[in-house]
């Protein structure tokens, strides 16, 4: 046998799989790797290799450089080992040969495994390939498509494995206990019962055949127009509702009938998680395959709420038709449709209490709207005829919201309140709160609300006879609040005459504007911001102010002409100036008309105090008035006309009574609150957290304490006096007789009492705020009349037993701001005959107010404190009440486009430019 056909003696660091290799190629007919059993050559280092042996037998640059050039060979041999590699020292087919690729074999030379793209051969293979083997940075991370759809179809099958096994195991429960509304249980403040009520016996199961078809097509066009077709689900509705959640946005429910008669009748928990939902849907899935369509619909419309306490078709058809479910019409089931959607907002009564956006008037409008909606729908779906919807164009007539005897009285009123401080202030929902099972504990006296029912009563009992005068006593209402300056608390309210006859809360609605109890608030931002001095110097765009002292000195005279801070008129966006009345058409002090703010206060002085509030800025009033407690809300007056100092706002009782509280407390003010906690199945899950701040300094507070306390004292408020209690407060009347009140406040607590006249009849599209001429036999109602007698009579009552508190001495306080005032004009001379050509002078036509009335200089004769001084002689002459009608001197009604802040427009006839007063 020749010398190079003997057998090839083992690689170095081929090993067997190297000889393997070599023989496949020689059988396949391809030469095998020439062998060099001696020693090395030049070409044992490979094809690639470079540099010549050093006296070691290896290529020169060492075992770094071969094993360089195998795998460069390695390279080469990528793609199957088809191209001959160069002979490498002692045989072996170069890097990377056969199919699979892989590393070379090494030659007696030491040359390195070759670089290949498959698994290494000594590698074992994976199950999942992941990070991918025989790849190198960044695409080893990048999945194959075998991976992602491997994982893909691995994801959807465990899905439907899940879904399959939930769908089996789910049961569809019997209707929920909780479905049917328990009682929720109020408490006094003293913790004894005041009512159970929310639930009561407010439901009646009816079967399927007493359900009008009438009312099934208008749920259906309304809400669910596939009902008769679908499996239950809306699958387009999950998948936008799923995608709201995965945006982090609010959960949505049921879309469908069958998902609403789920969530109503078959889970009691109302909760909006994952979890739920996920539950909800699978039964929701099983209810539309297992139970039929009529079963589903009945069950719907069974437990569903419709407002007023009501649960279920039968009960909703009584509370707002007061008939029979099967008698309704196609007119009363679309309107009960509507309400479906949301009894806050779309029940026509309204609920204020709840949200100001939820008055009576928005939520007729959004009611009819789609109410009107519906019928149209209907049509459109073949469900009603154009002939039979057309004899449907009026609203349906309603009952009265509340029916339930226990919620007579004041307990109604007492209890919506606490029911929309829950909602408006803690984690629990109306439709929750309606389901029943709460305790809620109130701030309520029962003794102080019964004796403001008593003392209102009485007024309406001994002066109001609608039967004697109905064209003047009748629409007659009287609201009322009695706050705690302590913390806030809402001892008592009065919201009519009883809530299951006038379901309107008088405490906690606007409508009627406040008038001069306002003057305050202005009064509070002269002591707070000061008055803008035109000779002032400017800092950073704001003119230089000057803080008034109770004794500064303001016109007092009538058709006084209103100018702005630096001494131009002020005009409309016509051109046209205003000049302001006082009640009564009565000029004070002249020949000089100068009055100072204490005694402005005190008899009520329109002119002086539409000019301070011009000279502090309406802005600022503003802020005061919000400081003390008042809403930025629609019950707020626009701020753009002089008439805003006067009281063209329009807060609650409630409101009022509040803000008087703060300068009661010395300028800490708390917010209004009714509920001290509310607990469920034994958990406290809402607890009233008492908020102080500081509205204003103890300063400001106790220097408008220190002048409304003349009111009460000596004038306009004499009637609401309690003795050697010290009492301050406010009268108010408004422009055109049309409300009146009186707000006053000890140092234990403030109240506000609200009259006036209110056309606000079923019938009647828009409430419409009547005159009080004549009304209870008087010529006109001031706040000094009815509202402060039931104001005494009601706090004589309330603070009975209670120890006398002084108020705070207030401290001294800015400047006295006002000209001296000039000497008497002459006899031939008269007032600005260039603006006024028509005036008549002073001595001719004003009622003037004698000298005597003036305030005493403090230093010639009283202490500046000192009540007990009656140095200023006719101090309390003028009107009885001191209200004043203000009123434009003879000038036009602000524009259209800009009406003023209150829920009844220029309601009270020129309000804004007579403005309220007195």
């Amino acid at each position: 046998m020749s010398e190079h056909r003997r057998k090839p003696p083992q690689p170095q660091g081929g090993g067997r799989a190297a000889a393997r290799r070599g023989a496949q190629g020689a059988s396949s007919g391809r030469r095998a790797a020439p062998r060099d059993a001696t020693g090395p050559s030049a070409s044992s280092y490979g094809a690639h290799g470079s540099g010549a042996p050093d006296e070691e037998g290896r290529p020169y640059g060492g075992r770094a450089e071969a094993r360089r050039a195998a795998q460069r060979s390695g390279s080469a041999g990528t793609g199957g080992g088809r191209r001959r590699a160069a002979d490498a020292a002692g045989g072996g087919r170069a890097g990377g040969g056969g199919r699979r690729g892989g590393g070379g074999a090494r030659g007696p030379g030491g040359a390195g495994r070759g670089r290949g793209r498959g698994p290494e051969p000594s590698g074992k293979k994976r199950f999942i390939d992941y990070p991918r083997a025989g790849r190198r940075g960044a695409r080893r991370w990048i999945p194959s498509w075998r991976l992602v759809s491997g994982l893909f179809l691995s994801f959807v099958g465990s899905l439907m494995a899940v879904a399959g096994i939930a769908y089996a195991l789910v049961e569809v429960p019997d209707v929920n206990k909780a479905a049917e509304a328990q009682n929720n249980v109020y408490y006094w403040a003293d913790g004894k019962q005041m009512v159970a009520t929310g639930g009561e016996r407010n439901r009646q199961i009816i079967d399927y055949d007493d359900i009008p078809k009438e009312m099934r097509f208008a749920v259906m066009s309304a809400e669910n127009k596939t009902f008769e077709s679908d499996k239950g689900v809306d699958p387009m509705g999950i998948a936008r509702a799923v995608v709201n959640m995965a945006k982090g946005g609010q959960t949505q429910g049921g879309s469908t009938i069958t998902q609403q008669y789920v969530k109503n009748a078959r889970l009691g928990d109302q909760s909006q998680t994952f979890s739920r939902k996920f539950k909800e849907l699978f039964i929701s899935i099983k209810v539309g395959r297992t139970e039929p369509k009529e079963k589903v619909m009945a069950g719907y419309l069974n437990t569903a709420y419709y407002g007023r306490g009501a649960y279920g078709i039968q009960a909703a058809a009584r509370a707002y038709f007061d008939k029979e479910a099967r008698k309704l019409n196609p007119s009363e089931c679309a309107l009960l449709a509507t309400v479906l959607k949301g009894a806050t907002y779309y029940d026509p009564a309204g609920y204020p209490e709840i949200d100001p956006a939820a008055n009576k008037e928005d939520n007729t409008a959004r009611a009819r709207k789609r109410w009107r909606w519906i019928l149209d729908e209907e049509v459109k779906d073949g469900r009603l005829t154009a002939a039979e919807r057309n004899k449907y164009q009026d609203f349906p007539k309603l009952q009265n919201p509340r029916s339930n005897t226990q919620l007579g009285g004041q307990t109604g009123y007492l209890v919506d309140l606490a029911k929309a401080y829950v909602i408006r202030n803690g984690k629990i929902t109306a439709e929750q709160l309606q389901r029943g099972g709460y305790e809620i504990h109130t701030t309520f006296d029962r003794t102080k609300v019964k004796e403001l029912e008593k003392a209102v009563n009485k007024v309406r009992k001994d002066k109001i006879k609608p039967k004697l005068r109905p064209d003047k006593d009748t629409h007659v209402q009287f609201g009322g609040a009695s706050v705690d300056p302590e913390d806030g608390a809402i001892k008592a309210i009065y919201g009519g005459v009883d809530a299951t006859k006038h379901f309107t809360n008088n405490a906690d609605q606007t409508g009627a504007q406040v008038g001069s109890t306002y003057k305050p608030f202005v009064l509070a931002a002269a002591f707070k911001y000061g008055v803008r001095d035109p000779e002032g110097a400017e800092t950073q765009s704001e003119i230089e102010r000057k803080i008034v002292n109770p004794k500064s000195l303001y016109s007092g005279k009538n058709e006084l002409k209103i100018k702005n801070y630096d001494g131009s008129v002020w005009t409309d966006r016509e051109g046209k100036q205003w000049n302001q009345k006082n009640d009564g058409d009565q000029s004070y002090n002249p020949p000089s008309y100068q009055i100072d703010l204490r005694e402005a206060m005190r008899e009520s002085v329109n002119s002086a105090y539409v000019q301070l509030g011009m000279d502090v800025g309406l802005n600022k009033v503003k802020e005061a008035a919000i400081d003390a407690g008042l809403k930025d809300d629609s019950s707020m007056a626009s701020a753009n006309y002089p008439s805003f100092s006067l009281g063209t706002s329009s807060p609650s009782a409630i409101r009022m009574a509040g803000a008087y509280s703060t300068f009661a407390a010395s300028g800490k003010q708390n917010e209004p609150y009714s509920v001290t906690k509310v607990e469920h199945k034994g958990d406290t899950v809402y607890r009233h957290e008492k908020e102080t701040r500081q509205a204003f300094t103890s300063k400001v507070a106790d220097n408008v304490t220190d002048v409304l306390r003349t009111v009460v004292e000596k004038g306009t408020g004499t009637s609401a006096q309690l003795g050697n209690r010290p009492v301050a407060g406010k009268t108010g009347t408004t422009d055109g007789n049309k409300s009146a009140w009186f707000v006053g406040y000890t140092p234990q607590l403030s109240t506000a009492v609200s009259m006036y006249r209110l056309d606000d009849d079923e019938a009647n599209k828009k409430r419409e705020f009547l005159e009080m001429f004549g009304t209870g036999g008087e010529e006109k109602i001031h706040g000094a009349s009815f509202p402060a007698q039931i104001w005494q009579d009601y706090m004589a009552k309330a603070l009975k037993g209670e120890p006398v508190e002084p108020f705070p001495v207030p401290e001294a306080i800015g400047e006295v701001v006002g000209e001296t005032p000039p000497p008497p004009p002459s006899p031939t001379a008269t007032e600005e005959p260039e603006d006024e050509p028509s005036s008549p002078t002073p001595t001719e036509t004003e009622t003037t107010k004698p000298p005597a009335t003036q305030s005493p200089d403090p230093e010639e004769s009283c202490s500046q404190w000192d009540w007990e001084c009656n140095d200023n002689g006719g101090a309390n002459g003028g009107s009885e009440d001191g209200g004043a009608d203000g009123g434009p001197g003879g000038e036009s009604p602000p524009p259209t486009d800009d009406p003023p802040g209150t829920n009844n427009g220029n309601q009270n006839g020129g309000a804004i430019f007579g403005g309220p007063t007195g």
